[in-house]
C-alpha cells in the first residue's frame, strides 16, 4: 500500500497545482477542460492522489455538464459522501475515502436506473486501461 503524504507540503510536491487545488482545497476545474470529459476507453478511473479504484468506464456517461459523469462508483467502500453547503447550494460532496481528497459532487438527476450523476473533476482522476 502506498504511503500517503502527511503534510500539505508533501501533497504539494506529489500533486500538480490543479490536482492540489481540487483534491486538497476542494476546487473545481473549469467545465469542458478536463482530460476525461470525452474519454471513451475501457478501464478503471482511480484517485489521482492515492490510486484507489473509484469508477468503472462502463458507468461513465455524457451528461453534457462539462465534467466526467458516472452513474455509480466501482466500489462504494472507496468513496464517502459529505453534505456540502458551499456556494449557496446543498450538495453531496464525493471524497476518496483512502486519502480524503475532494473528487466532485453527486446529484440525483442521473439518466440511468441509479438516478445518480457523480460529477467528478478530471484532474482528480487517473485512468487504467483494461488489458
Amino acid at each position: 500500500m502506498k504511503q500517503m503524504p502527511k503534510s500539505e507540503e508533501e501533497w504539494k510536491k506529489k500533486l500538480t497545482a490543479d490536482q492540489y487545488n481540487v483534491l486538497r482545497e476542494k476546487g473545481t476545474e473549469a467545465p469542458f477542460t478536463g482530460k476525461y470529459v470525452h474519454h471513451k476507453e475501457k478501464g478503471i478511473y482511480t484517485c489521482a492522489a492515492c490510486g484507489a479504484e473509484l469508477f468503472d468506464s462502463g458507468a461513465k456517461f455524457d451528461s453534457g455538464t462539462g465534467w466526467p459523469s458516472f452513474d455509480e462508483p466501482k466500489n462504494l467502500e472507496n468513496i464517502e459522501l459529505n453534505k456540502d453547503f458551499s456556494r449557496g447550494m446543498i450538495r453531496a460532496e464525493v471524497i476518496c475515502k483512502k486519502c480524503h481528497g475532494h473528487l466532485g459532487h453527486v446529484f440525483n438527476d442521473g439518466p440511468t436506473e441509479t438516478g445518480k450523476r457523480f460529477c467528478i473533476n478530471s484532474c482528480a482522476l487517473e485512468f487504467k486501461k483494461k488489458e
